[in-house]
């Protein structure tokens, strides 16, 4: 074996020690390194014990010195707020003037926003990454892809990467939605171990106000909340109850679990406590959810009626609206599943002028062209799917006008919603006798 010198066999001095010194004599190995002058078949005892070693441990501490000036260099940009990493996360991209500056992606932020807004409405991470891949909408790793970014992950287990319940649990805890820059989540164990272990949370390094935020702090802030408990849907359903992730025992602090009593057709739904329900003790602290909506729309009114600040209110309200120029961010989508529809087409047709030049077999023929059926029809679907919710749009931006119009003139709750809900409350605890204590966001209490 010819090396140029010894550090291009390894910089660790213990393993290029032993390499050379027992496994290649072991193995009738000759080594040569030509700067270093070095040939174990002519060398003495005394460069093979004294000289060879402390080579060996110079160029190990020239590697583990390129490390921590590397590291610290490193540690320097995180703390200034500048991205060091390879790829911008899912929403936005690197500024074209400033590689260390993230922008909003105008597509891709606006899929985020979607994933919180849906998440608020009380979908489950599963019935989220379902209804992005209903629509067509690509995950993080083929977007990457189609901007010829050459992006790999460990998650991916298809072919073709699917949105899944991790991936949307990935965005919906990510802070950097928020304007913040977070780094150094994880990092290597030291510069000989190349295993990447994940830091303690204290560790990492957050500059606030770095880059444009997607998602208010206000939404983020809920969701987090919500992302502690679990709320997901009933079998067969999309969304969560109306109190999902915000109703608990005022004793036990469990979760309250929704129960349907059905006789003669009559369906009575009320609360009891997960852990009663468990027989795991405590006690029922029951309450019919009718009445409960009752307790927690008058105490809202109360709330409101005392502690309305308009300016504030008002700005959170305006939050909730439905962007029309959404609209127009439907239009991109729907031109890109057109082109890729076409993309589609044309392939298929290509296919036959593959098959009678001789360029592909029958079996390619029919392998791609089941393939290739499969993409059209999928994309098809997708067009539809789009196309009804660009219908809902307008449907739902006219409400919420309709209902910020009414907000603004009467200045007090007129029906109670789940967004009401989520943007004023933060916990309801239940106690026995029925008694109701609701925790606002906004620090002021009433029992």
């Amino acid at each position: 074996m010819i090396v140029k010198d010894l550090s291009r066999l390894g910089r660790d001095y213990i393993e290029a020690g032993r390499l050379i010194q027992k496994t290649f004599p072991a193995f009738h190995v000759r080594f040569i390194a030509l700067t270093d002058n070095f040939d174990s078949q002519t060398a003495d005892t005394n460069t093979k014990s004294l000289i060879l070693p402390v080579k060996n441990f110079i160029n190990d501490s020239y590697c583990r010195d390129i490390s921590q000036k590397v590291k610290s260099a490193q540690r320097t940009k995180r703390e200034q707020g500048k991205f060091i990493g390879a790829f911008a996360v899912y929403g936005y991209r690197k500024s074209l003037e400033d590689k260390n500056k993230l922008c909003p992606d105008d597509y891709a932020a606006e899929i985020v926003r979607k994933i919180f807004a849906w998440k608020l409405e009380g979908m489950s991470a599963k019935a989220i990454a379902q209804r992005l891949n209903d629509l067509g909408i690509l995950s993080p790793l083929e977007y990457k892809k189609s901007l010829g970014e050459k992006y790999s992950t460990s998650f991916r287990t298809n072919i073709t990467a699917k949105w899944s319940a991790v991936t949307v649990g990935r965005i919906l805890s990510n802070e950097m939605y928020t304007g913040v820059m977070v780094q150094g989540k994880s990092g290597k164990v030291n510069y000989k171990v190349k295993k990447i272990m994940a830091k303690p949370k204290e560790e990492w390094v957050r500059v606030e106000g770095t880059h444009e935020a997607v998602i208010s702090r206000e939404d983020f802030e809920i969701v987090q909340e919500l992302l502690k408990v679990d709320i997901r849907a009933k079998a067969g359903e999309i969304h969560s109850h109306f109190f999902s992730g915000l109703l608990f025992c005022g004793d036990c602090q469990e979760p309250m679990y929704r129960r349907i009593n059905r006789y003669k057709d009559i369906s009575k739904i009320y609360f009891i406590c997960a852990k009663r329900n468990r027989g795991q003790g405590c006690t029922r602290h029951s309450v019919l959810e009718k009445d409960l909506k009752k307790v927690v729309f008058r105490i809202l009114q109360i709330y409101l009626s005392v502690f309305w600040d308009k300016c504030r209110q008002m700005e959170q309200i305006q939050r909730m609206e439905v962007d029309f120029e959404e609209i127009s961010r439907f239009d991109k989508e729907l031109k890109r599943l057109y082109r890729e529809q076409e993309k589609y087409l044309g392939l298929r047709a290509s296919l036959y002028e593959d098959l009678k030049t001789g360029f592909i077999t029958e079996a390619d023929f029919q392998n791609f062209s089941a393939i290739y059926e499969m993409k059209y029809e999928e994309i098809k679907n997708a067009l539809r799917r789009q196309e009804e919710m660009q219908k809902q749009l307008f449907h739902n931006g006219a409400a919420s006008d309709l209902k910020l119009r009414k907000l603004k003139e009467a200045m007090k709750l007129t029906n109670l919603d789940r967004d009401t809900l989520l943007c004023f409350i933060n916990r309801i605890e239940i106690f026995e006798g029925k008694k109701v204590y609701v925790e606002f966001r906004w620090k002021e209490e009433l029992f």
